[in-house]
C-alpha cells in the first residue's frame, strides 16, 4: 500500500472533522428561528386573547341562568359579565390565600344559595390576613336575600404551576381554584354547585369587608422580548460562526502558501 493510500482514510477523517462545525452552526441557527418563530406565534394569540378578554368584560351582565354553563368551554366563560340572586352561606366560607395592592391576606369564597336549591362559589373579595375569622368583620355578613354582580371565572383541573403550593382542603386554606374541593369543603354537595366562579364587583359590603372588585385583568405578554432574544441569539450565532470558519479557512490559506 502506498503512503498516499494510507494518508487517504485520514484525510476523511479530517474533512468530516471540518463539516461539524458548519453543520452545528446550521442546525443551531435553525432551531434558534424556530423558538423565535413560535414566540411570535405566541404574540399574535396573547394580543387576540387580551382583546377579546377586554372587549368581553365590557359586555352587559346577564342572567347566569341563560349562560350555557355545561356545554360552554371554561376559558370562553372566563371573564364573562353575569349576575345571580341568592342567600350567602356564610358559615361555609374557603378562604383563597392572595394578595391584593401589596397587602396579604385571603380571597373571601362564599356559597351563594340560589331558590332552586343550586349553589353559586362566590369570591366576595379580600380581607386581610389578620381578619380571616368571619367574627371580626361581621358587618359584612350580609343576611338577606343579594342580587350579586360580577365577572364568570373558571374552575382549573389541576395545579397550575410546580411551584404552586398543594391546597390544604382540612385547613380551608387553598392557593389554586379547585371547585370540586372547595365545594366539599363548604360541606355543599358537589353535584348541585354551579361549575364556575364569579367575582364579585367593587360594590362595597357594609364595614368595608370583603373588598370587592379583585379581578386581575393583566396578562403577561413579554412574547416580543422573548422572540427579539431568540432571533439575536440566531443572528449572533451566524456572525460568531462566518466568523471563526473564515478565520479558520484564511489560516489555512496562509500555511498552504508557507514552504516547508
Amino acid at each position: 500500500m502506498s503512503s498516499e493510500d494510507q494518508l487517504r482514510p485520514s484525510r476523511g477523517l479530517s474533512g468530516i472533522k471540518r463539516l461539524v462545525l458548519p453543520v452545528s452552526i446550521v442546525v443551531g441557527f435553525v432551531v434558534l428561528c424556530a423558538l423565535g418563530s413560535w414566540q411570535v406565534h405566541r404574540l399574535h394569540w396573547k394580543n387576540d386573547l387580551i382583546a377579546r378578554v377586554e372587549l368581553r368584560s365590557k359586555a352587559a351582565p346577564k342572567s347566569i341562568d341563560s349562560i350555557d354553563l355545561d356545554n360552554t368551554p371554561g376559558e370562553q366563560l372566563d371573564y364573562v359579565p353575569a349576575f345571580a340572586n341568592g342567600t350567602f352561606l356564610h358559615d361555609h366560607e374557603t378562604y383563597f390565600f392572595a394578595t391584593h395592592k401589596g397587602t396579604t391576606g385571603w380571597f373571601v369564597y362564599t356559597p351563594l344559595q340560589r331558590a332552586d336549591g343550586t349553589f353559586l362559589i362566590v369570591n366576595r373579595g379580600f380581607v386581610p390576613y389578620e381578619m380571616k375569622e368571619p367574627s371580626l368583620r361581621s358587618e359584612g355578613q350580609i343576611a338577606d336575600s343579594q342580587l350579586v354582580v360580577g365577572l364568570l371565572r373558571q374552575t382549573l383541573a389541576r395545579k397550575p404551576g410546580r411551584f404552586l403550593p398543594d391546597n390544604e382542603p382540612n385547613k380551608n386554606i387553598f392557593y389554586w381554584k379547585d371547585i370540586k374541593s372547595m365545594a366539599q369543603t363548604s360541606g355543599l354537595d358537589v353535584s348541585k354547585v354551579l361549575p364556575v366562579f364569579l367575582d364579585a364587583s367593587d360594590v362595597p359590603n357594609p364595614g368595608g369587608f370583603p373588598i370587592g372588585g379583585v379581578t386581575r385583568m393583566s396578562f403577561p405578554n413579554n412574547h416580543l422580548q422573548y422572540a427579539i432574544t431568540w432571533f439575536g441569539l440566531a443572528a449572533a450565532l451566524l456572525c460568531v460562526g462566518a466568523s471563526f470558519m473564515w478565520t479558520r479557512r484564511r489560516g489555512n490559506s496562509i500555511s498552504e502558501r508557507v514552504p516547508d
